[in-house]
């Protein structure tokens, strides 16, 4: 299958769009999000937060992520700032432009070391870094003294394996199956081989509908998973509900007594439950993945790359996402400050279309 450039700069931009929105309600409650967004009468949230026309008294008892709001609410957007969401991707384009789609964790490993700023890493990858600076290998890496082995940090690096994998869900899960055990186990492994697969699902030119990119993402991760039964779940909770409220609440209800609000479970299911509830649609995909909370500004990312896929091009994307970004990407990571997604999507497109040796076989993962 193919995928053209217009489509991945439609993912890349879409990816931005949806993690500047979750940017500045990123670890406040569901309940001040939603009375944040309803006072600047934006519920759901159809555009970037903004502090205009909100109560004083409302901003102080749910203060912005401090260190997001001075670059991400709409009066202050100035082209996309720096974000992990997206230092991930690039680092990622360094890895295939390196070693390609062929790749072992090993490689992973030493691009790290060589390309990722250790100030930019949090939770399983800053553990997984200082592991390796010890001299462990992986997988040892993810499960010495790693609580955060079952977080988001996976998934949110998946996006580059499913671009370059347009049409084989089960290359790029294997892809992503090789780069997450770098960090993660389990759960933490299967949210990555599901996005992934997702996002391939959806990158053709002939892609099919978004349920039928969940089912491809279902079909790559074990069926017994806690992350496969809560997918599932999240899906039929979409279906069943036609307001998406409803929808959050049920999820938060199940899930957030269980789990940490960064955990790959319930963010994964959320990430699902939204994209099915706007059936593809862009602005409703990142509308409701954020409204739902916990890790906003990842999972308003990874909706939004494969809302901008199933888009197809930059034209398609309404331009009070687009027009804010500036064509102009911040970032660490070495030599892609100030890089436009034009220039991103022709990269990520060499990468999709250069020949590829055999992987190396996927090991199995147990069940947890």
């Amino acid at each position: 299958a193919r995928v053209s450039p217009a489509r991945l700069e439609a993912a890349w931009l879409g990816r931005a769009a949806g993690c500047l929105l979750g940017k500045p309600v990123e670890k406040l409650p569901l309940t001040g999000i939603r009375r944040l967004g309803r006072a600047a009468g934006n519920w759901p949230p159809a555009a970037y937060f903004t502090a205009r026309g909100v109560p004083r008294d409302l901003l102080a008892a749910h203060p912005w992520n401090r260190r997001s709001a001075s670059t991400s609410l709409a009066e202050n957007i100035d082209g996309m700032p720096e974000d992990d969401d997206l230092d991930y991707p690039l680092v990622n384009l360094l890895l295939l432009q390196r070693h390609g789609r062929g790749f072992r964790t090993e490689d992973v490993a030493r691009v790290w070391l060589d390309e990722l700023p250790p100030g930019r890493t949090f939770t399983a990858e800053r553990l997984a870094l200082r592991n390796l600076l010890t001299g462990l290998e992986p997988p040892d890496t993810a499960r010495l003294r790693n609580p955060f082995r079952e977080w988001i940090g996976a998934l949110i690096r998946a996006d580059v394996h499913g671009w370059t994998n347009p049409g084989d869900p089960a290359a790029a899960a294997g892809q992503a199956h090789r780069d997450a055990t770098l960090s993660h186990t389990a759960n933490g492994v299967y949210a990555a081989m599901f996005a992934a697969a997702v996002i391939a699902a959806a990158a053709p030119d002939d892609a099919p509908d978004v349920h039928a990119c969940l089912r491809a993402g279902l079909a790559v991760v074990p069926p017994g998973s806690r992350l496969a039964r809560a997918v599932r779940h999240a899906v039929r909770l979409a279906g069943a509900h036609d307001d998406f409220d409803a929808v959050v609440d049920e999820l938060h209800a199940v899930h957030s007594p269980a789990h940490h609000w960064v955990h790959a479970v319930p963010n994964t299911a959320l990430i699902a439950a939204a994209l099915t509830h706007a059936d593809g649609d862009f602005t409703g995909s990142l509308a409701r993945v954020v409204s739902g909370g916990w890790d906003t500004d990842s999972n308003g990312a990874t909706a939004g790359s494969v809302a901008g896929l199933l888009a197809g091009s930059p034209a398609a994307l309404p331009e009070h996402w687009t027009a804010p970004l500036k064509n102009r990407l911040a970032t660490s990571v070495r030599g892609f400050d100030g890089t436009g997604f034009d220039t991103l999507a022709h990269l990520t497109h060499r990468e999709a279309t250069r020949p590829c040796p055999s992987p190396p076989p996927l090991a199995p993962s147990p069940l947890r």
